[in-house]
Parts: structure tokens; sequence; C-alpha cells
């Protein structure tokens, strides 16, 4: 069962923040010289987001009837930063004939990605897939898909084909925190100043 998703919510405003982070440790030798370790082949990313208004009684219907409830009620069903659910970064959510590998005549499973700018990094939760391609020659059956992103061709594809797909993704997150400030400014009329959670790997 996939996990809930962030609702998408009229009353968000400005700035988001995104911010993609590494592991690093960094030896100083006394030359100056450094010796340096990644522990991270790939970044998690952490967003925040603030919303100048949630409306909680049907006062404001253009923020969303219960759109507190529907943040709230998420935030409640993860248990702070204890449970995941997928956030669709409306800049970064899809990917058009985008390369997934080379077949070699033996492999049938491959890993959704996508490429930002010079960057080529898995996906984080793959939530629809509407064309695969084979040397650009879209393929309707022979191939299926597993949650989070594993495309399984039942044949595999022969030595040197391009396998390509067009899909879209979400990332799979936690909030950052076990406490949350969701202020009534007004009868009917919420806010939260600061949202932040993470992405996490699987």
């Amino acid at each position: 069962m996939p996990p809930p998703v962030f609702p998408n919510l009229a009353g968000q405003g400005w700035s988001v923040h995104k911010r993609p982070g590494f592991s690093t440790r960094t030896a100083t030798h006394v030359s100056g010289r450094e010796v340096r370790v990644p522990f991270f082949s790939f970044p998690l990313y952490e967003f925040e987001l603030m919303f100048e208004g949630l409306d909680s009684d049907g006062s404001f219907p253009g923020l969303g009837a219960s759109s507190l409830q529907s943040l709230m009620g998420l935030y409640l069903q993860a248990r702070g930063s204890y449970g995941t659910f997928l956030y669709t970064d409306p800049t970064d959510s899809a990917a058009t004939a985008q390369l997934l590998g080379i077949g070699d005549g033996s492999r049938t499973a491959f890993t959704f990605q996508r490429t930002l700018g010079g960057a080529i990094e898995p996906v984080s939760y793959v939530t629809s897939v509407s064309n695969v391609y084979l040397n650009g020659i879209d393929q309707p059956s022979g191939w299926s898909f597993t949650a989070p992103r594993t495309l399984t061709f039942s044949v595999a594809p022969e030595n040197g084909v391009t396998v390509t797909a067009t899909f879209t993704y979400a990332f799979e997150c936690r909030f950052l925190d076990d406490q949350v400030d969701f202020e009534n400014f007004m009868s009917g009329l919420w806010k939260v100043e600061s949202l932040k959670f993470r992405s996490v790997k699987s």
C-alpha cells in the first residue's frame, strides 16, 4: 500500500525552500591537502513550505474546504516524524522519454531515474507510468511496474537496446519535527509559518 499523499492546498504561500544535501567526511592535513569520503551516492532533499491560509469550517471556500483538517490530518496520520508520505514537487515530478538503461540480453529489471542538469539519480517513488520504449518504440505490453521505482520486462531487452520511459514521480518524505505550530489568527482561518520535511531512502 503506498504512503498517504501530501495535499495540494490553495493557501500555500511563498517562499518554498528545497535543499539537496549530502554527507561528506573531510580530513585536512597540515599541508592543506584534504581527504574527502562521501557517504551518500545521491542526495536527500529537505523541503520547507508555509501556508498563509487554511480553512477549518468552510468560511473560506477558495482555500479548499477543510484544508486545515487535510494538512493536520496528514501530520497526525504520519505521527510526526515517524511515518512517511508522498510529496509532489510541482517543479520536479515528471520525466519524458527518460533513459533508464541499456539492455544486455539478460537484464530484465531497470530502476526509474531522472536527469537534472548533468546529474542522474533514481527517483523516490513513481506515481504513474504512461509509456515505456525500446529503441524509441512504444511498448504497450511486456513490462510491469513495481513500487516504488522498478520496471521489469517479461523478456530481457536485447544487447544495446535503449530503455526509456515517460512517467511521473513524487518524493517519499517524513516530517522533520514531532511538533508543528498551526496558528488560528482569524475565525475559521489558520496558518503555518514553517513546515519542514525531508526525503527518505527506501
